[in-house]
């Protein structure tokens, strides 16, 4: 007979950020498995088709994995697992023979990042709905899948960031508002348009528009080779909170989903 032990918990900031990140990007599917949340969005990005470990499952974590795996089964997604780094359940799943998923993750995994809403430069607007240029130039295409549409465009309370010039939307940026977290996802600056502080007065204009919303602090995921987007919002003033990353099971061919 498998005795089930808990799991020590992570810090309850981190638990309270992460499940907050989640509700602001809603999967398609969500269930929980004690402190876990099993998700599940037609494959469109890794955080929305993952399970969210964070504690204690209430079963073994083999038993937790095999239940991921069948659920994965069921909504026609790879199984994947989304853990916090240092997290004591990491050791628990790699004896299951799963393996850390770097092709999705990278190799140091995906940063946290939280910062102030206080930024001085503002220009653009924050839209109740995404408009097709907002579409075109965050996912290149005006007719996303209803995946995509529901994990962007689906939040209780999302805004839809865009920046104009001569009547052409040349910015543009994803913001989700859950308790007191901006969830701040999907900045893309059109190519011609780039190194014109865009993105800059943009992200000022989102996070106004998120202290108008009851939040108190901005929360970006950028996985850590990307230095040039750390480096932009390292100068907006934000510090790496924690890092994850995915793992995978290793005899399962992965799917490279797009955050």
């Amino acid at each position: 007979m498998t005795h089930h032990v808990a799991v020590p918990l992570l810090s309850d900031d981190v638990r309270d950020l992460e499940f907050l990140c989640a509700e602001a990007w809603p999967a398609m599917v969500s269930e929980r498995l004690g402190d876990w949340l099993l998700r599940a969005a037609g494959g469109f990005t890794g955080r929305a088709n993952s399970a969210l470990v964070l504690g204690d499952p209430g079963v073994p974590v083999p038993d937790a994995l095999a239940t991921v795996i069948d659920f994965s089964a069921k909504h026609g997604i790879t199984p994947k697992v989304q853990v916090v780094w240092g997290d004591p359940t990491e050791a628990a799943i790699a004896a299951a023979g799963w393996t850390v998923d770097t092709g999705h993750s990278g190799e140091h995994g995906v940063v946290v990042l939280t910062g102030p809403l206080d930024l001085d430069e503002r220009a653009g607007t924050v839209l109740d709905h995404p408009t097709p240029a907002w579409w075109r130039l965050v996912s290149g295409t005006e007719t996303p899948a209803p995946a995509e549409r529901h994990v962007l465009a689906g939040g209780a309370l999302t805004g839809f960031g865009v920046t104009a010039v001569h009547g052409e939307t040349v910015a543009a940026v994803r913001g989700g508002v859950a308790g007191d977290v901006l969830l701040v996802a999907r900045l893309a600056v059109r190519a011609d348009a780039r190194r014109h502080g865009h993105a800059r007065r943009l992200l000022g204009t989102l996070a106004a528009w998120g202290r108008g919303h009851g939040a108190r602090r901005m929360v970006l995921q950028v996985t850590a080779g990307n230095t040039a987007a750390l480096r932009l919002y390292e100068t907006l003033g934000c510090v790496e909170h924690h890092r994850y990353q995915y793992w995978t099971p290793s005899n399962v061919s992965c799917v490279l989903l797009h955050w």
